[in-house]
């Protein structure tokens, strides 16, 4: 979205969800050698690494401080070609906007076809119970849309898009070789455990919680273990505790203190540093019984 969109989010959520222990995104740095994130206030955005190739899954907010936090990460914004967006929605697609600073200018974007309606125009993304109509995504960038089931091979990165409909319309969650997968808004993590996500933002809670029964079954029959990385609160190997509450909502007024160990106000970030994004390995969410 455009700068000005990015900006009026930041200020309306963070009064909007301020105290209510919602958003614990994670710091930035690495999971491990494969996966880096960017923290960009409440939202992560990722970065796969693999056979010198780099692919990056969201693309955040329209945020001043992205070139410099992928300094610290040793990773240069002109190495990337490939962008996975999960959902359209303001702070996942930001740094593709016409008016940001264009750091991704010359990369492929890849979206489902369902979620590429939203950039035609033929659907309108809604909040708040449809209440809110979010401002219109706009980019130059040469895009490629996306059937669910279909596999992608970059530079020898094996990438199975699967479609998780709820939050968005054609929300998308990508399982990169088997064993990283990156969930986008489909699954908000809580003190015990993962639920679906927001209520508040969802075009239909219903389909979200449905999504997720599906999403389960197939990685269940998947065999070695399987990352799950979301976008807002932090990743996990545990399986069951990811879906632990999978067919409950996240209900942000209803819930006051979902996760003591969220920060007050997710948008504040003075703990991103670039000393820790250096030195610490991001660690795994810890859930409480």
């Amino acid at each position: 979205m455009s700068k000005k969109d990015s900006e009026d989010q930041k200020k309306s959520m963070s009064v909007m969800f301020r105290g209510r222990a919602i958003f614990k995104p994670l710091n930035t740095g690495w999971i491990d050698e494969h996966v880096a994130c960017v923290r960009e206030w409440i939202a992560n955005i990722f970065f796969y690494t693999k056979n010198d190739t780099t692919i990056m899954i969201d693309a955040g907010y329209n945020y001043d401080r992205l070139r410099e936090k992928m300094g610290w990460l040793d990773i240069d914004p002109a190495s990337i070609g490939h962008i996975l967006i999960t959902h359209q929605d303001t702070d996942h697609v930001g740094a593709l906007e016409r008016d940001s600073e264009g750091l991704f200018r010359n990369a492929v974007i890849y979206l489902s076809e369902i979620e590429n309606r939203y950039l035609t125009g033929e659907a309108r993304r809604k909040v708040i119970h449809g209440l809110y109509k979010l401002p219109l995504f706009k980019t130059d960038n040469r895009r490629v849309t996306l059937k669910d089931g279909q596999i992608l091979d970059i530079g020898g990165i094996k990438i199975e898009c699967i479609l998780c409909p709820g939050h968005t319309w054609g929300h998308m969650v990508y399982l990169i070789d088997d064993e990283y997968l990156f969930t986008g808004d489909t699954i908000w993590f809580g003190a015990d455990g993962g639920y679906s996500f927001l209520s508040t933002l969802a075009e239909d809670n219903k389909l979200a919680v449905r999504s997720l029964a599906a999403l389960e079954r197939l990685l269940r029959a998947r065999k070695g273990p399987i990352k799950i990385i979301t976008g807002h609160t932090g990743w996990t190997d545990d399986l069951d505790a990811a879906f632990s509450h999978a067919s409950e909502l996240c209900r942000p007024f209803t819930r006051r203190y979902t996760d003591p160990d969220a920060p007050y106000d997710g948008y504040e970030e003075a703990d991103d540093t670039e000393e820790k994004a250096c030195t610490l390995r991001l660690e795994k969410k810890v859930f409480r019984a």
